[in-house]
């Protein structure tokens, strides 16, 4: 199973991600984790990307792009995974296809999660609140709304031409959402 996880930030994607990738036994690949875990141990590409993190813009392609397509060459990968937050543009859905090429395998599906930006603004100031997350700013969070409406949005079209496109319900009881999702992936995979 090879599936994409779409939505603004604050759209669950990544606790939808871990219910998904337990039942089907597939790693999460987050390059928002991938990237904080660098910002954590200051490596030169945290670094890097802390700047744009912290700005809510988007870490340069050629940058993140390297990051996944080493890491969908792992070994736990090949029998499926997961991308949570990758891709966000049309050039890296161009990269996805070559990487999906050369490792000779499809993608089953993309699930858009979709909620409303007041209710992704609370949760995010939650999260802010709670984890200590530094980059979860009033500002900083419509900004990233402002560059999913640009840039990632339009890939819901591709998708949706492609036949791979899903979209879920994401407010509501954690479980009724997972729930939800599980019904689409099981449309996606028929």
């Amino acid at each position: 199973m090879r599936l994409i996880f779409m939505g603004p930030p604050g759209a669950g994607k990544g606790t939808q991600a871990a219910a998904v990738c337990d039942r089907y036994g597939i790693p999460a690949i987050s390059t928002g984790d991938i990237f904080r875990a660098n910002v954590s141990a200051g490596t030169p590409l945290g670094i890097e990307a802390q700047t744009y993190m912290n700005a809510g813009d988007y870490v340069p392609d050629e940058v993140t792009n390297a990051m996944v397509r080493d890491r969908l060459s792992q070994q736990d990968c090949r029998r499926g995974f997961l991308l949570d937050g990758y891709p966000r543009t049309l050039e890296q859905v161009k990269e996805l296809d070559e990487m999906l090429a050369e490792l000779d395998v499809q993608l089953n599906g993309a699930i858009v999660l979709d909620t409303d930006a007041d209710e992704l603004l609370k949760r995010l100031l939650e999260r802010a609140r709670t984890e200590g997350r530094a980059d979860d700013t009033e500002d900083v969070i419509r900004r990233r709304q402002e560059l999913y409406a640009e840039q990632t949005a339009p890939l819901l079209a591709e998708y949706d031409a492609r036949g791979l496109l899903a979209s879920v319900n994401g407010i509501g009881r954690v479980d009724h959402v997972t729930d939800r999702v599980h019904t689409a992936i099981a449309r996606l995979t028929r």
